[in-house]
């Protein structure tokens, strides 16, 4: 379990703030693996049923990241939603730190 801390607690250090093209691949490759600690969670019967919320959070970061990287969108509003949704996954990584 100590080794699913740390890799949380690194995780959480390198989510970007920025919207750039690399941050938006880095924060989808962050998703996928966060994703990943949490199903070897789930896979814990401590941790089996307070996992569930933090999967229901993941989706609408993730719809809120493709926002951002939309051609139409201005850059103002890129840096908004990529920010949204970077402070909304600093959230929720913040919150399972806490388990």
């Amino acid at each position: 379990m100590t080794e699913i801390k740390e890799r949380i607690k690194e995780l959480f250090a390198h989510i970007p703030r920025r919207h750039t093209a690399e941050n938006v691949k880095e924060m989808y490759g962050i998703l996928d693996e966060y994703e990943d600690l949490l199903i070897s969670m789930e896979a814990d019967d401590r941790y089996e049923n307070l996992v569930a919320p933090f999967f229901e959070a993941l989706e609408p970061i993730r719809a809120t990241i493709k926002k951002s990287n939309d051609n139409k969108a201005s850059k103002k509003s890129k840096d908004v939603l990529f920010d949204e949704a970077s402070g909304a996954l600093k959230d929720i990584v913040e919150e399972l730190m806490q388990l």
